[in-house]
């Protein structure tokens, strides 16, 4: 089977590799890709005998030249390059790059008709009925790897749709579940990095801190299983052990359960429809104490509400949310804004959004920047009130 993984150094790249080192059977890797770590893309194409890599950031492309001098791998560099990655011929491709970044791609590797499996949750969030129609038009069979919805997917009786009462995505409640509203405007960034439960990249961690996470996945999870979004709930299970459920009108509950390993979802995508070894942690019943669940409090967490609204106000809302929050956190991440001003970015960019209609991927992804663009120079602004508090 040939295998792609876009974005191979990521947490959920190296979770990928950990599964296919797992297979009894070898398989052919055409393409790692990476944004900057050239020294960890080397080794992982040295290991894998990959046939292609990518290195977006060309300011380290001669230090990755020189890794991989006297080996059998084509080095493509750029945008460029990692748009024509993405388009070599493959079984089975990983889609981890993280953020609006990785649509592009996303859609070269879904034109092919194939297996994707799709880590990153802001592609479907900004564009996901031309992720969906683009699948539909292929052929291709999505693949969902966050935890929530490839729990989801696993208990979805899609052929018996309109017996489903509801979906249940679980969050964890992050680092600041038991924390007061008033203590959360002098968060650090250390701080808000520490999740309880998972290893994660700056971005997602940041994002569950948050709970934009959760935000994000109510809209995907609506563009995803096709239910309105008065049937999608959010519960918080600090134990991270339930994934998500799916509830039934007979009054049943399905829910996935497994341990708190990215390497779970990912087997189950690797090997989907049948399932293959992982080499992540298995849950172990006798440790198990307690499982609890609570609702999510809204006036700490209001980017739950704010997910329902975008989903009522349509594509351009939804795009507004996803671009915003991407660089409140970049700005918050560098010290510029404050935890809670991550709150009021995006707020104001949400209400400030024009309505618009979106034909192609290009119109996506130029409203995308202008918001952006927009977004920056009102955290700029000396008129807008932020300042940084760390």
């Amino acid at each position: 089977m040939r295998i792609s993984i876009l974005g191979s150094t990521g947490s959920v790249g190296q979770s990928t590799i950990k599964v296919l080192n797992a297979q009894d059977e070898g398989h052919d890797v055409v393409l790692l890709t990476a944004h900057s770590n050239y020294k960890l893309l080397a080794k992982q194409a040295i290991d894998l005998k990959a046939k292609n890599v990518v290195l977006v950031n060309e300011a380290f492309k001669d230090d990755l030249h020189n890794l991989l001098v006297g080996e059998d791998i084509n080095i493509l560099t750029g945008e460029g390059g990692l748009l024509e990655g993405a388009q070599i011929q493959t079984d089975w491709a990983m889609a981890a790059i993280s953020g609006m970044a990785g649509l592009p791609s996303l859609m070269a590797l879904i034109e092919q008709g194939n297996k994707v499996a799709i880590a990153n949750k802001e592609p479907l969030v900004a564009a996901g009925r031309l992720v969906l129609e683009a699948a539909r038009a292929s052929g291709a069979t999505l693949l969902p790897v966050d935890s929530e919805h490839n729990a989801i997917f696993q208990v979805f009786e899609k052929d018996n749709k309109e017996a489903i009462e509801r979906i249940i995505l679980t969050a964890s409640g992050g680092p600041f579940r038991e924390a007061t509203i008033e203590s959360l405007h002098n968060v650090s960034v250390k701080e808000a990095l520490a999740h309880p439960n998972w290893s994660m990249g700056n971005k997602i961690s940041i994002d569950s801190a948050t709970m934009m996470n959760k935000a994000l996945e109510i809209i995907e999870a609506y563009y995803l299983f096709g239910l309105p979004a008065d049937k999608i709930d959010v519960v918080i299970h600090p134990q991270s052990v339930v994934h998500s459920m799916v509830e039934y009108v007979d009054g049943s509950v399905l829910a996935q359960m497994g341990a708190s390993d990215m390497c779970t979802p990912i087997a189950y995508a690797f090997g989907y429809p049948k399932r293959v070894k992982s080499s992540g942690k298995k849950l172990d019943f006798k440790m198990l104490k307690r499982l609890d669940f609570d609702e999510v409090d809204l006036n700490k967490f209001p980017a739950i509400s704010l997910a329902y609204d975008c989903i009522e106000a349509g594509e351009a809302a939804c795009i507004c949310f996803n671009a915003a929050n991407e660089v409140a956190v970049s700005a918050f991440l560098d010290h510029k804004i404050a935890f809670l001003d991550i709150y009021k970015i995006v707020s104001w960019a949400v209400d400030s959004c024009k309505s618009a209609e979106f034909e192609t991927l290009d119109d996506i992804i130029s409203y995308d920047n202008n918001i952006r663009i927009q977004t920056e120079s009102y955290i700029m602004s000396e008129t807008s009130g932020i300042k940084a508090t760390q």
